[in-house]
């Protein structure tokens, strides 16, 4: 039997078991809905964090939270935003605010969504279609991780719209399979994670025994049983009603299970991957090509050249290089680089002010990880609709505040480095000269 033949098995088989079985998480919040009591205590995306610490296991929370090695990069990406202050307008009557944003030929409500995340079904039931259905309510958009324990055809029915993220194999038949499963399940933007040749040194997730395929030692095995709202509420769930989660989408067929003793790649040769590759993906992927884990003017350059249509500013959310550059910090360069392409950003952002910051460098979008992550742990769909309205609701009020009622009103004019180094940069940057005592 070819792979090809083995995969539409696959998909017709899970068609079946998905009919038969919640096909969607539906009781999603609406925007304007009224807030469940227990939701209402959660009053920015950091207290969904210090609740998903309480409820998960060790070893979830800790693959989450980590970056790698000393987690210098998650820092600089949050710490970056504390390096422009916001320059205001006064009296500008900004009381209608209109944050909707036009990326990629799709008008969304506000500009954020939710990046992609692999294993989110570990750490919620049915996690991805949680944020997937949450985000398609708020209109926002929903990246669907190539990692995910999912299959992509029942979150693409679930929430149309989203977008898929792939790691691409290193050998061209293999990346054409990928490639047309991701188009026959409806998705129309593919993005392709480009700065993960090898997988980064994430020491905490050995400090805690966390890996995939996941070894049952005694110590992981506590760690569950020992946090019983996840235990029962997740894991018992997902296994009695889907069975063992499997890595869905990382090839054309269906990967090994979480237990299974098996090269989760595939034999997919990441580390030969290159440009030739991202020229490969060009002529067979007719939709829209982002390619995300780009920090360098010339990369972006290459990027256009390629023939994506943009490219996320992103470093893995402090996952791979330990010390990267924090993406904001060279957002202006590669926003100067490719004035011709949308480009987005990922990477620290956890206020609708750190949006503004963002928008008013250079970036059109934004994409938010963790946070969402940890809502759907906590309180499923209903978290992720609670977090997207926090975060709407404080880019309303700050637009107000700044002076603007449409976000397309932003520059760099709204921003000012707070460091003295970082506006000598500036101001030579901008071909002034620097004050120097």
């Amino acid at each position: 039997m070819t792979d090809t033949q083995s995969a539409a098995g696959w998909q017709r088989n899970e068609a079946t078991a998905i009919s038969k079985s919640d096909v969607g998480i539906k009781a999603v919040a609406r925007p304007d809905a009224p807030i469940a009591g227990h939701l209402k205590r959660f009053l920015c995306l950091d207290d969904f964090e210090a609740a998903a610490a309480r409820k998960l296991p060790r070893m979830l929370y800790g693959y989450a939270a980590s970056g790698t090695e000393t987690d210098a990069s998650i820092r600089q990406n949050r710490d970056s935003f504390k390096d422009y202050a916001l320059v205001t307008r006064v009296l500008t009557s900004a009381i209608h605010r209109d944050p909707k944003c036009t990326l990629l030929g799709e008008t969304y409500a506000a500009p954020f969504g939710i990046a992609p995340m692999g294993a989110s079904a570990l750490f919620a039931y049915r996690g991805d279609v949680a944020m997937a259905e949450a985000a398609k309510a708020a209109n926002i958009p929903m990246v669907l991780s190539g990692a995910s324990f999912i299959a992509m055809e029942e979150v693409a029915r679930a929430a149309p719209g989203t977008w898929f993220q792939a790691y691409l194999p290193g050998h061209p038949d293999q990346i054409r399979r990928l490639l047309e499963r991701v188009a026959a399940a409806g998705f129309k933007t593919l993005v392709i994670t480009v700065d993960v040749p090898v997988p980064g040194n994430r020491e905490v997730d050995k400090q805690n025994g966390f890996n995939v395929p996941l070894k049952l030692t005694p110590q992981i095995m506590w760690d569950g049983i020992s946090h019983p709202a996840w235990l029962i509420g997740t894991a018992l769930q997902t296994v009695l009603r889907r069975g063992l989660p499997h890595l869905e989408n990382y090839r054309a067929v269906r990967g090994p299970s979480v237990l299974a003793r098996a090269d989760i790649r595939g034999g997919g040769a990441v580390d030969r991957m290159g440009w030739p590759e991202i020229h490969l993906v060009r002529s067979l992927w007719k939709g829209k090509l982002v390619l995300k884990g780009i920090l360098s003017a010339t990369d972006a350059r290459r990027a256009r050249d390629c023939g994506a249509d943009g490219v996320i500013i992103s470093n893995h959310g402090g996952r791979q290089l330990d010390g990267a550059v924090a993406p904001l910090h060279v957002l202006p360069a590669i926003r100067s680089a490719i004035s011709d392409l949308p480009v987005m950003l990922d990477g620290g952002v956890r206020r609708g002010t750190d949006v503004i910051k963002a928008l008013a460098l250079g970036a059109d979008f934004v994409f938010v990880g963790r946070p969402f992550l940890y809502a759907a742990s906590v309180a499923g769909a209903g978290g992720v609709a609670r977090a997207i309205a926090l975060m709407a609701e404080e880019l309303k009020r700050n637009m107000s505040l700044v002076g603007i009622s449409r976000v397309s009103e932003l520059s760099v004019d709204f921003v000012m480095p707070t460091d003295a180094a970082i506006r000598r940069a500036w101001s030579e940057a901008a071909g002034e000269t620097a004050h120097r005592p």
